[in-house]
């Protein structure tokens, strides 16, 4: 049976037996398949694998070589490892490992805690973990470079986008394909209501689902109108969401797939259908920004990567090097990001299937020291050129930005809905909202200094 892995709590001890990793009986040891382990647990194993995913551990566990990145995260004495082939290669690549583990050395001080890691954490701590004396572990390394690169070059677009504009370009670009999103608490009614007509498998026309949502909304929202409705069929249109049954002479009839008659998963393909509007338009927008302009919270923003991690492809990368270059053009590239052009060609056209040749010893040590380049010269760039300021006030993870005022108060006086209102009751609440979207969120200036002088990646 194999042994639960932890999720993301402790990655400087060991998961089995929980010591923290040190030099003597608790060395680590990183296997091909990612999951590391002190050597005392691994001699205790019943058969040779994983204890985790049953991945057979085909090199002896007395040649493996000890994990130094993590070594010298609990700062214990780093020694050598023993020959293996490629020696040359090996080291060059065991020392990039371990330089960019240094970037995660302020917070070994919390024991490694992971469980609200950034991404880019996330990532880096993958690649630490990763074992290079086994083919499994090197073909993991470089789709963790690879990784790596693909979010350094996106948050290099986010920090040369103007947030003021960007709510305002998405939806113009929504707009422009026949869609609407008419804001958090409306649009989730809308699509309830949609779920609400169609999730026994009825099929309704268009005109008479959309007078139906709209019947429903007028008591709440009084702005629904068939055209605002009408715009949010047809997102869910262009999303494949219906079958459509077409009748000679009458209104064709649209019936909710069967896959999408639960809201969670009707919900996850209106926003897929959203960012990728997004992406055909060449915005590039933070799962923290879509979280916040799609449900006016911060709490959303792991579904959120989910959905931006499918939508990618092997040409998105390369795309996104192309976009930060012509940005770099036109803003005259004072920080000399150009740079870093050639090594995010090289992680980009890196292959991210997982049946991929292994890497040879060659290609492992050029990927690694491209990755090397583009995260420091990412942690250069915030430090001396990021325009917003590190000191800027951070979105609780449950409120929420609320755009507009509440129309009942405005009306009538009051609101039934109190403090879950998802308008704005007062002025400074719609101000905290502008302030918020105007800048920025502390996820783009995630690369500080600590006192050690070490250069940290916080949430």
């Amino acid at each position: 049976m194999p042994v639960q892995a932890a999720q993301w709590t402790e990655f400087l001890s060991c998961p089995i037996c929980y010591n923290e990793f040190d030099a003597c009986s608790h060395k680590p040891i990183s296997l091909g398949c990612s999951h590391t382990v002190c050597k005392t647990c691994l001699h205790k194993l019943h058969r040779k694998a994983c204890p985790f995913d049953q991945t057979a551990i085909s090199t002896d566990i007395d040649v493996l070589p000890v994990n130094c990145a993590l070594l010298q995260l609990v700062g214990a004495p780093v020694s050598g490892v023993g020959s293996v082939e490629d020696t040359r290669h090996y080291e060059v690549c065991r020392i990039c490992v371990e330089e960019l583990a240094l970037y995660l050395k302020p917070i070994s001080g919390g024991k490694g805690e992971c469980d609200n890691l950034s991404p880019m954490q996330r990532k880096l701590v993958t690649l630490v973990n990763c074992q290079l004396v086994e083919e499994e572990g090197r073909m993991r390394a470089v789709r963790a470079c690879r990784s790596l690169g693909e979010r350094t070059v996106t948050e290099l677009i986010l920090q040369h986008q103007n947030p003021q504009q960007l709510s305002a370009n998405l939806w113009a670009a929504v707009r422009a394909r026949g869609c609407q999103f008419l804001g958090p608490a409306m649009q989730e009614d809308a699509l309830k209501l949609v779920l609400l007509a169609l999730e026994d498998g009825s099929a309704l026309s268009r005109k008479v689902l959309v007078l139906f949502v709209v019947q429903k909304l007028e008591a709440r929202f009084p702005q629904a109108s068939k055209t605002s409705i009408g715009h949010v069929v047809q997102l869910l249109y262009r999303a494949s969401c219906f079958k459509v049954t077409k009748r000679d002479e009458d209104s064709s009839l649209m019936q909710l797939k069967e896959e999408f008659r639960m809201y969670e998963a009707l919900r996850r393909e209106h926003d897929a259908q959203i960012i990728h509007i997004a992406m055909e338009a060449g915005l590039r927008i933070s799962p923290e920004q879509w979280s916040s302009l799609l449900y006016g919270d911060l709490m959303h923003k792991s579904h959120m990567q989910s959905i931006i991690d499918k939508l990618q492809s092997q040409e998105s990368f390369a795309k996104s090097v192309q976009e930060l270059t012509i940005i770099l053009q036109r803003t005259g590239d004072p920080a000399n990001l150009n740079s870093l052009r050639a090594p995010l060609e090289r992680l980009a056209g890196i292959d991210h299937n997982p049946d991929a040749a292994s890497p040879s010893w060659t290609e492992l040590e050029s990927v690694l020291l491209a990755v090397k380049v583009v995260v420091h010269g990412l942690v250069e760039f915030i430090q001396n050129f990021c325009k917003k300021s590190n000191e800027s006030p951070q979105a609780q993870p449950n409120s929420k930005y609320k755009t507009s005022m509440c129309r009942d108060l405005r009306q009538q006086g009051g609101c039934p809905r109190g403090a879950s209102c998802t308008f704005a009751h007062t002025q400074e609440e719609l101000e905290k909202a502008w302030t918020c979207d105007c800048q920025g969120y502390k996820f783009v200036a995630f690369l500080q200094k600590s006192d050690n002088g070490f250069v940290s990646i916080a949430k």
